[in-house]
């Protein structure tokens, strides 16, 4: 083999290019009067390719929040000590602890285990500590007041720990806080303002749409950090994993509830939902598994499962199969499902990215 031959099989190793392109290369500098060693078998850039589709599905989504068991073992120390402080002083001494820890191993180490944690219990903390507030006025209140009161209190704790940790995941709280809170807003205005019962069955559709709504843009804050970082290489990217999280399955069951409330609220669970639900659900976890695939985040998928496993119970049991089949038959093809999309992840999402045009694929995460 020839070092023209070494060069590009170590450019095929490192992901650059893949098996297939350095035939092709290999073909036409050939034309061109290169020679070469002998080319790579069929087998052999088979396994070259499936190695490649290996290591980039495990680089396609790696938020940075576990860097090894020193951070697992530092979590674990963290975890224990905020339960017996909590269980021993309430929330009284639980702050300042957070904050120091937060001050040691965010600020001065930058430990990434820990910083998703302490940010979980400053959260933790949050709720806690507001649900003593304003649990008082639970009976007075109207419930839409006590809610937006009571969701009000998490953008300011969580702006305060980002501005001073830069955790990733403290900013998707912010955000995801504040459309929240946006969201119970507008509801009361509705009320309020314009004189409309969210909870009339007239108005039934009014809730998921408002969810909708917020669910869309948080949605669109999560793809303006993943397209300001196609590489995903800064903590852009991990602040649209943990957005993209929480979208994920606001979105799902928003579009959900519009689909279910139209039938006086029929569930899965109550056995009233109908075959067109059914179907309807079917293609809306469809088309989440495409968007997952086009913006390589795999939340889309994920958050589709259960309600997949639903629909196709539903299906199932307006036939005459018995109940022992298609449990087993939803899980089964639940579970191949999942095994499908994880497997050929890679292939997948190229056939979808070939199919898009190049002003939109330039802009997302690199198909390998």
């Amino acid at each position: 083999m020839t070092e023209l031959n070494r060069a590009l099989a170590g450019a095929a190793e490192k992901g650059i290019i893949s098996a297939h392109q350095v035939r092709d290369l290999e073909v036409y500098l050939a034309d061109r009067g290169f020679r070469f060693g002998p080319a790579a078998s069929d087998a052999a850039a088979d396994r070259a390719d499936a190695a490649l589709d290996a290591r980039a599905a495990e680089d396609s989504e790696q938020p940075r929040f576990i860097r090894g068991f020193h951070d697992i073992l530092i979590t674990i120390g963290i975890v224990v000590v905020l339960i017996g402080l909590w269980g021993l002083t309430g929330p009284l001494a639980t702050l300042p602890v957070i904050l120091v820890l937060a001050e040691i191993l965010v600020r001065r180490q930058r430990l990434a285990l820990p910083s998703v944690v302490l940010t979980l219990a400053l959260v933790h903390w949050v709720a806690m500590t507001s649900m003593w507030l304003v649990d008082d006025h639970e009976d007075t209140w109207h419930p839409l007041t006590f809610t937006l009161v009571y969701v009000a209190t998490f953008p300011i704790p969580l702006a305060l720990f980002y501005w001073r940790y830069r955790v990733p995941l403290a900013l998707a709280g912010l955000v995801l806080s504040i459309a929240l809170t946006c969201v119970v807003a507008v509801l009361l205005a509705f009320e309020r303002v314009l004189g409309i019962d969210v909870a009339n069955p007239d108005y039934v559709l009014l809730l998921p749409l408002t969810l909708l709504v917020g669910a869309l843009a948080v949605f669109a804050i999560a793809m303006r950090y993943d397209v300001s970082d196609p590489q995903r290489l800064t903590t852009r990217s991990d602040i649209a994993f943990w957005l993209h999280l929480a979208a994920a399955p606001a979105l799902l069951y928003s579009l959900m509830g519009l689909v279910f409330l139209v039938n006086g609220g029929a569930t899965w669970w109550d056995g009233q939902a109908s075959f067109n639900q059914a179907a309807s659900a079917i293609v809306i976890v469809a088309v989440f598994m495409l968007v997952g695939l086009v913006i390589d985040r795999r939340a889309f998928v994920t958050s589709g499962l259960l309600s997949l496993g639903g629909a196709i119970w539903t299906v199932l049991s307006k036939t005459n199969a018995s109940l022992d089949s298609y449990v087993f038959i939803a899980l089964a093809v639940v579970g191949v499902t999942v095994l499908f999309i994880g497997i050929f992840w890679q292939r997948l999402r190229r056939m979808v990215i070939d199919l898009l045009p190049e002003t939109i694929t330039a802009r997302l995460h690199a198909a390998p």
